[in-house]
């Protein structure tokens, strides 16, 4: 199979489709890899690591599209780049498909193209999302760094230490979503000294975080719970997933009204819409903006400024599932693989495990 790994063009994305191991790896099973030049250089793998590994370096990014059998990429392509790709090429990477544009998704079903979102891949038997995971926890432990400047004055948040001092309270941050990225920032963020609460509509979930953090204040998930927790928050995390759909509104305009001047809104979820009704995507170079007097923090790329670790942990996570695609070809594995059947999104012209609810434009 023609396999595919152009450079990412979305703004501070610095991932890259596969690491210079995995192509490794595929170049042993018989496959025929073309990795666009520099597609690596944010992630610190050269051209030359990848030849070395078996590929052929492309110097334009229309020929790595226009040869692809199988295309590996992180964010979505553009529409330009959907453009270049040929009739019912396989598209894997992180898609989020529920909040893209509307001419997007019908330019997939009109050239027949195959969708797999890694987001969606799902391990039938535990219900994880297996190669979301790691991108997941990197945004869980990255969150107590990102709260912490946004809290500083020079950045427009109130001038409060995250940890505080002794005899001066520490920063109150409010999870909303005990999922990977919840459980994984209630961590960080108790470990920097802060005092959090996390919210979740699942008990067993708010149990689990109880047990494990016993400082962690938990709340059943409710409109008056969430309304009382931002009111008092100076740092409010958005962490609300639902597997291909639009991440629903949790937050409201009016919560976010009633929370405290300059708190800090940071809404993971945004990848997916956002579950806060002030949220609108940002970059990595301007990453905040104020709305209601709230400074709001909704970058959807946050592991792509850790390029190198993340490289490496979806590596891990996500090979085993391209080497089945790749070897097996793709209609074989829907039919015998559940977990990535879950994750097709466009198949042979027609949509699959996806709800579009009220999706922004890009």
């Amino acid at each position: 199979m023609y396999i595919g790994i152009p450079k990412e063009s979305r703004p501070f994305e610095y991932r890259v489709g596969l690491s210079p191991a995995g192509v490794d790896i595929l170049s042993q099973n018989g496959h025929q890899i073309f990795v666009e030049h520099d597609a690596g250089v944010g992630a610190g793998f050269s051209d030359r690591e990848y030849e070395k590994s078996g590929a052929r370096i492309a110097y334009s990014a229309e020929e790595v599209f226009g040869r692809a059998d199988l295309l590996l990429k992180i964010s979505r392509p553009l529409k330009n780049e959907l453009e270049w790709m040929n009739e019912g090429t396989i598209l894997a990477g992180l898609l989020h498909l529920a909040s893209s544009s509307q001419d997007q998704i019908d330019l997939l079903l009109e050239k027949k193209i195959t969708a797999l979102a890694y987001e969606q891949i799902t391990d039938a038997s535990t219900g994880a999302l297996s190669v979301l995971r790691p991108f997941s926890l990197i945004c869980g432990a990255m969150v107590p760094q990102i709260a912490a400047r946004l809290l500083q004055n020079n950045w427009g948040g109130k001038g409060i230490l995250l940890s505080g001092l002794p005899g001066v309270p520490s920063a109150e941050v409010v999870i909303i979503g005990g999922g990977v990225v919840g459980l994984a920032a209630t961590q960080a963020m108790l470990g920097a000294g802060a005092q959090v609460t996390v919210i979740d509509k699942n008990l067993s979930v708010l149990e689990k975080i109880s047990e494990r953090f016993p400082r962690a204040v938990t709340m059943t998930s409710t409109k008056r719970n969430i309304e009382r927790a931002t009111a008092f928050a100076d740092v409010v995390i958005g962490a609300v997933l639902i597997s291909g759909q639009r991440a629903p509104v949790v937050v409201s305009r009016e919560m976010v009204r009633a929370m405290k001047p300059r708190s800090i809104i940071i809404d993971v979820s945004i990848d997916q819409g956002g579950c806060v009704e002030t949220s609108r995507p940002t970059t990595h170079e301007h990453p905040t903006f104020v709305d209601e007097g709230m400074v709001h923090y909704c970058v959807p790329n946050i592991p792509g400024v850790v390029a190198r670790t993340a490289s490496h942990v979806f590596l891990n996570a996500a090979l085993p599932y391209i080497l089945e695609v790749a070897n097996n070809g793709i209609d074989i594995v829907i039919e015998r693989n559940p977990d990535i059947e879950l994750a097709i999104n466009t198949h042979a012209g027609k949509l699959r495990n996806l709800i579009r609810l009220n999706a922004r434009e890009e």
